[in-house]
């Protein structure tokens, strides 16, 4: 088979990269294609150095920082790749790759991290955290927003089976464009992180620092407790803002080399992540290294994390609630480390690229069946008799296709 793979950006190498790197493994032969491709030689080996066929917005004016600034062009981009002459075509979206177009003969698998959020259920928060709730400003995105949900919608059609990546995801691919898909978890690198059974006396967040990640809430929570020790890992735009709320118990590391990050989440004596995510990598990294996650208990967390055996969860995202998290965790029985870490192995590569190849192989084969069986017309069907009363004798007979 001839293999496109459409993947929204290629810019960093984030949760959404990990699987496409996975899925390369799978078709090595695939082309791949994508709105925009700014990873720097160095970086490019989850791709397998492999050429990019990007999209107009590649040449546009600042892209590469303001990449996301050219959303309302991105439908109309990702409609000009040629995929005619492809069998297999999967799009690996979280933004509008699904919206590719194919025909009828061609077989569409949409890997789904999750429909656009912006412009679904987390429309409102968005404008809010971007101060476009109430500007004129706000009222063009808002009407563009609401645009974007009827392209949204209408693509999904184009979909021939859906791949979500939790149960959270699922929900939201039924709610949103009323599609069943099949869940397939995210492969995590578990065995490249080794267990860890001595823990030291602080707790660890890591993340990206963007609005919905509530670094700065969790840094907030332990300036409240100051006999309890933070550590941060991690930057972003909203790094000065976390660094101002910081107190003389929260160390800010910013970002560090991964070496640093596996050290540190192996020794924490727990790890907090008040993020309400689609799966939510790091939460299981931690329990690879047998370290506990105090969680946001809301989103992919829930099927990563088992309550009061590998973690526990809080379950509104304010600073009383991590507090409260942090002190029923301290006054429970210690968790067994090697069952931390025996759940995290459920979600490594090895599974995710079983659970993969079988998939692929039963719509592969659906679609082959569907489509391309021999048309047999049944003569049965094809019969013919008097309805109107007629001079012709001819009318009188009845005909049949034999």
């Amino acid at each position: 088979m001839k293999v496109a793979i459409v993947h929204d950006w290629l810019i960093t190498y984030g949760g959404a990269e990990r699987v496409l790197e996975e899925i390369l493994k799978e078709y090595p032969q695939a082309d791949l294609f994508a709105l925009y491709d700014f990873l720097p030689a160095e970086k490019r080996g989850f791709i397998l150095n492999k050429p990019v066929t990007t999209s107009f917005l590649q040449k546009f004016p600042w892209a590469k920082k303001k990449y996301r600034s050219y959303l309302p062009l991105m439908p109309l981009a990702v409609e000009q790749f040629d995929l005619s002459a492809y069998d297999l075509v999967i799009s690996s979206s979280h933004a509008v790759a699904k919206g590719v177009i194919t025909g009828p003969y061609q077989l569409h698998i949409c890997m789904c991290y999750s429909p656009i959020r912006y412009a679904w259920d987390l429309t409102h928060q968005y404008l809010k955290e971007s101060g476009l709730d109430r500007s004129l400003k706000g009222w063009v995105v808002k009407y563009f927003l609401h645009k974007m949900r009827m392209w949204d919608y209408r693509t999904a059609n184009g979909v021939d089976q859906f791949i979500a990546i939790s149960n959270y995801i699922s929900q939201r691919i039924l709610k949103f464009y009323r599609r069943e898909a099949t869940v397939i978890y995210p492969p995590v690198k578990v065995n490249d992180l080794e267990l860890c059974l001595e823990k030291e006396d602080y707790y660890l967040t890591v993340s990206r620092m963007v609005p919905y990640k509530k670094i700065g809430l969790i840094v907030e929570a332990f300036a409240k407790m100051p006999d309890k020790k933070l550590v941060v890992i991690g930057d972003g735009p909203e790094f000065e803002k976390v660094k101002s709320k910081v107190a003389s118990n929260v160390e800010l590391l910013g970002y560090q080399p991964t070496s640093v990050l596996k050290k540190y989440m192996q020794k924490a004596k727990a790890f907090v992540f008040a993020a309400e995510e689609d799966f939510g990598i790091l939460p299981v990294e931690a329990q690879a290294c047998g370290t506990p996650v105090i969680a946001y208990g809301k989103g992919g967390v829930l099927e990563t994390v088992i309550n009061n055996k590998t973690g526990l969860f809080f379950y509104r995202q304010e600073v009383d609630d991590i507090i409260e998290a942090v002190n029923r965790f301290e006054n429970m029985v210690p968790f067994d480390p090697e069952y931390i870490r025996q759940n995290a192995l459920k979600f490594s590569v090895d599974r995710f690229h079983e659970h993969f190849k079988s998939f692929m192989a039963d719509a592969i084969k659906k679609h082959h069946q569907n489509n391309y069986q021999e048309y047999k017309p049944s003569p049965s069907n094809l019969k013919f008799t008097k309805t109107h009363p007629t001079k012709s004798t001819d009318f009188e007979k009845v005909l049949s296709v034999k």
